[in-house]
């Protein structure tokens, strides 16, 4: 479970102050895919650094399964698995060793790591993959290799940041399926989008962010409901009361 808990972020652009997030909480709860909707500057990104640890809050604290990241980020951050928003990876390497690296991070060595690599790799169907250098890879390929060195750990939360963008079709139907499998077994599974048929397919829950509070949060359905709309678009307009940088 990953909780987030009055989280404030200030930052300093041209000797203003912009104030990122505002006092933002929410709960993702195993067993559940949760979504975060948010115009561009809402403050999403900066929430999943937090979570990452890659920044620290000026105020409040994150947790994953009670742990809270910045009292203890190493065992946080053993629970979770990173999918950023680009699909970075070291193009040098074989897929296999691109994985092998995720897994020495995380601690793990011997028959234990070799035993959890092959198994992703079996899981993500990388076996033709596997020894080839991931210079080259098309986006799809890049996104399993990804995925796989997410979850070589084996962790119980996941946190996507704008996972299928850039995918074509069949590419984002594998991530969504690996997902409900991720789902099914009693993950956490905490993601960002601005993709709202994919939110609304998806998501048992929608958190929606604007000027870095909590506007709104519930199912789909819940969130249309309150905002008198049939569409999750629609009420997500009204929502966070402007229809500027809303990208569907």
């Amino acid at each position: 479970m990953i909780e987030v808990n009055n989280l404030h972020k200030s930052f300093i652009d041209k000797k203003n102050t912009v104030k990122a997030l505002d006092g933002l909480s929410f709960t993702a709860k195993d067993g559940e895919i949760t979504g975060i909707l948010g115009p561009n500057g809402a403050g999403k990104t900066t929430c999943l650094r937090t979570l990452y640890g890659l920044l620290s809050a000026d105020e409040g604290y994150a947790t994953i399964d009670g742990i809270k990241v910045t009292e203890n980020p190493i065992a946080a951050r053993a629970n979770l698995g990173i999918f950023p928003d680009k699909f970075g990876l070291y193009e040098r390497l074989t897929a296999f060793e691109q994985i092998d690296y995720f897994a020495s991070i995380h601690g793990m060595s011997g028959t234990n790591k070799k035993n959890a690599i092959e198994q992703v790799i079996n899981d993500l169907e990388l076996g033709d993959l596997a020894h080839r250098r991931t210079v080259g890879f098309s986006q799809g390929q890049r996104m399993k290799v990804t995925l796989a060195q997410s979850m070589v750990h084996q962790p119980q939360n996941f946190v996507l940041d704008e996972p299928t963008r850039g995918l074509d079709v069949m590419s984002t139907r594998i991530l969504r399926n690996h997902l409900a499998k991720f789902k099914a077994k009693g993950h956490c599974i905490l993601f960002s989008s601005h993709v709202m048929q994919e939110v609304a397919a998806l998501c048992d829950r929608v958190i929606i962010v604007a000027n870095g509070k909590l506007a709104a949060q519930g199912t789909p359905q819940e969130l249309c409901d309150m905002a008198g709309e049939t569409h999750l678009e629609e009420a997500f307009v009204k929502l966070i009361g402007s229809d500027e940088g809303v990208a569907a």
